[in-house]
């Protein structure tokens, strides 16, 4: 067991213990409070009032797909060769071995969301994944957790230049609206099918599908121009599935669209350089104008667009710009995992959730802060500037 003790605790649940303790016992946490009833032998970390939370999550990354100093050798992130791909899995080509894996651990981040890259119209499966271990079906939370679909310049450039659709938005929207359509169609017969104790010849390429339109996962939206964003929203509407609006540049144009949408924002990575005409009005004040607006936002490096690391410091730079504070830490915790449909796990200190904790001499949004301990599994990964796992 371990106990934490002396430190700012920051549940992300509703509560804040000035001089809380949390207790690990194995891999969860057991209790989380003042003045715990800890046993005389567990391992004692006094963290003399550092800022203790939940580990940081990234909702949207390539890291361990695009691997950092391999170049096309690590790179996985895009097969663009055919603009519709479901049934490609993020699983199968993550690399745990990515060094950026080390450079998240050392920042407190304890888990993220990654997967294909926005070349295509429909790029593949996302993973939710812990940033610790070596096999990546140990490390895996929930597999799917969404289907990337791409709107807007990416996978428009990608296909022109191969002289084939999608070479418009027009045609970006007719190919994701036929490949609904059809596995609209699939999922009908082979539930129809079932219930009527019939055979029903499964498909491999249409599989993938049935978890999106049961409503399980979400599609993940890159959009980055207002009208992307709005075609998004249209399209997800039209076939009655969820979605979450990933980078959302132009979000803070539209937020009474976006809050009556009901669909979460990802923002980000605002620390990039904007080179392509879509993210020209890209901004740290988006996400608290979306916030403002009712909107549950979250933060993304987008990495290796921006470097993870960089994610507590963006989620600063958007409280400099408007963002509340309370939200700004949200939107690295609790709101990402909401987001990521995973916070029955981790995102918050609440008794029963992984014990996946971060602790930093101050707020992690400021640039001077370092980084003391990450635990993640109940166990310390990284100690003051070591890693010890």
């Amino acid at each position: 067991m371990i106990l934490i003790k002396n430190g700012r605790v920051f549940t992300m649940s509703g509560k804040v213990f000035d001089r809380g303790e949390v207790l690990i016992e194995n891999n969860k946490i057991k209790a989380v409070g003042e003045n715990l009833n800890a046993p005389k032998e567990c391992r004692v970390i006094d963290v003399q009032g550092g800022w203790v939370m939940p580990g940081l999550i990234d909702a949207h990354s390539h890291i361990g797909i695009t691997e950092e100093k391999k170049g096309f050798d690590g790179d996985d992130c895009n097969e663009a060769v055919h603009p519709v791909l479901p049934y490609l899995r993020s699983l199968d080509a993550i690399n745990p071995m990515d060094s950026a894996f080390h450079m998240a651990i050392s920042s407190g981040i304890t888990s993220v969301m990654v997967g294909p890259g926005s070349s295509n119209v429909v790029g593949g499966q996302f993973l939710f994944m812990k940033t610790y271990g070596r096999n990546i079906d140990e490390m895996v939370i929930k597999e799917p957790a969404a289907m990337k679909i791409a709107f807007g310049e990416n996978p428009k450039n990608t296909y022109f230049e191969k002289g084939m659709m999608p070479s418009t938005r027009m045609s970006i929207g007719a190919l994701l609206r036929e490949e609904l359509f059809n596995a609209r169609e699939y999922c009908i017969q082979k539930q129809e099918a079932e219930k009527n104790g019939k055979h029903f010849e499964k498909d491999f390429e249409m599989e993938c599908w049935e978890s999106v339109f049961k409503r399980q996962i979400p599609l993940k939206a890159h959009v980055h121009r207002a009208d992307d964003i709005l075609t998004a929203i249209r399209i997800a509407k039209e076939f009655n599935l969820d979605t979450t609006l990933d980078h959302c540049s132009e979000g803070h144009l539209i937020a009474h669209e976006v809050k009556s949408s009901g669909f979460p924002a990802i923002i980000g990575p605002s620390l990039a350089f904007r080179n392509k005409i879509e993210i020209q009005y890209m901004k740290f004040e988006t996400a608290g104008v979306l916030a403002r607006a009712g909107v549950k936002v979250a933060i993304t490096t987008d990495h290796p667009v921006s470097r993870i690391s960089s994610l507590a410091i963006c989620a600063g730079l958007a409280v400099k710009e408007g963002l509340e504070l309370s939200e700004g830490l949200r939107a690295i915790t609790i709101n990402a995992a909401q987001i990521c449909r995973t916070d029955d796990r981790v995102g918050s200190l609440e008794a029963g959730k992984d014990a996946d904790i971060a602790i930093f001499d101050d707020n992690p949004m400021k640039t001077f802060t370092r980084t003391l301990y990450t635990i993640i599994n109940g166990k310390v990964i990284y100690d003051n500037g070591r890693f010890v796992c």
